[in-house]
């Protein structure tokens, strides 16, 4: 399996778009892979969805406050389409995301951000439908208390790690990643699991025991698609 070719990255988004993070986490289960999950992340945009290539970015305390650190300017250089994964270490003493920065990330086409900390204004960003997804949310500003140490790096996000380019979703249920390498074969895993257990569900209601459903429609694995006799 390989990186999907930047031909394949919008028909890959509109797939994924369709799934939520819980079959996507099945399907990464599957493969038996390291841990997805990006832990304490909730959505602060309740009903949006992120969805596409990282952007990451790391801050670091400031040490010497005897001269002004404004916030971190590294918005323009994000592409089209990317989420913007910031990592403050999951601090909940200042702010790393504003209602500036959702305006200005809705405008150019920004997917989403998760971060590894605390955003505000999430009034603002709610209002305008912007997808951000936090550890917390605080109203203190970052301003001489946080400053850009680097874009682009690998991050860790409470013991998972991020690479620019591993592809993200972040939806109601939280936020996890995905290998760039993987990522076709998680979506084509994960459509399989929704596949099984929409037949499941539409056994069970009509009429049907549960327990019988799963095991026709092969609940177990559910990745395999099964189909009527549950055998792929």
């Amino acid at each position: 399996m390989t990186t999907a070719a930047p031909a394949d990255v919008e028909a890959l988004r509109e797939r994924l778009s369709r799934l939520d993070t819980a079959a996507l986490s099945d399907a990464m289960d599957s493969l038996r892979t390291p841990p997805c999950v990006l832990p304490g992340i909730a959505a602060r945009t309740p009903g949006t969805v992120a969805c596409g290539p990282a952007f990451t970015v790391r801050y670091r305390a400031v040490v010497d406050d005897s001269t002004f650190h404004n916030a971190a300017n590294y918005i323009d250089d994000v592409p089209v389409g990317s989420v913007v994964v910031v990592d403050n270490g999951g601090s909940r003493t200042c702010t790393n995301w504003g209602s500036l920065l959702s305006s200005v990330a809705l405008h150019r086409g920004i997917s989403g951000t998760v971060v590894h900390g605390s955003v505000r204004d999430v009034k603002e960003s709610r209002t305008a439908g912007y997808p951000l997804f936090s550890t917390d949310v605080t109203m203190v500003s970052g301003k001489n208390r946080v400053m850009l140490d680097r874009t682009g790096v690998e991050v860790d996000i409470a013991g998972t790690s991020v690479a620019p380019g591993d592809w993200i979703v972040a939806d109601d249920n939280g936020a996890l990643r995905i290998p760039a390498n993987l990522v076709e074969e998680v979506v084509r895993r994960a459509e399989a699991v929704e596949r099984t257990e929409s037949r499941i569900r539409e056994a069970a209601l009509s009429d049907g025991r549960l327990d019988e459903a799963r095991a026709r429609f092969g609940y177990a694995r559910p990745w395999e698609d099964g189909g009527e006799d549950g055998n792929c």
